[in-house]
């Protein structure tokens, strides 16, 4: 299991946690608690390498808010791309 943590300065504003949960629902893998009162999303992962940095940074983008990640990344969550290679 991992664990990971990010800020997101403005996310107890408006329907924010509601816009949020929403787009957890694209990210089954990943349980999450909001600390509502300090802008944090705690996440748990089961399994490494099944989810991205930049597919839990976009989940945040989507809803107009900046993700920073806190402390260490675990070495299990690679990084991920934005762009597909064409073959």
């Amino acid at each position: 299991m991992i664990e990971l943590e990010v800020y997101a300065c403005g996310l107890r504003t408006n329907d924010c946690i509601l816009q949020l949960q929403s787009q957890m629902d694209i990210i089954p893998e990943a349980r999450y608690k909001v600390d509502a009162n300090h802008d944090l999303v705690y996440f748990e992962i089961d399994q490494p390498g099944t989810i991205t940095q930049r597919q839990i940074a976009r989940v945040f983008e989507v809803i107009g808010l900046e993700p920073r990640f806190v402390g260490q990344i675990p070495a299990g969550i690679p990084l991920g791309e934005d762009t597909m290679r064409l073959e």
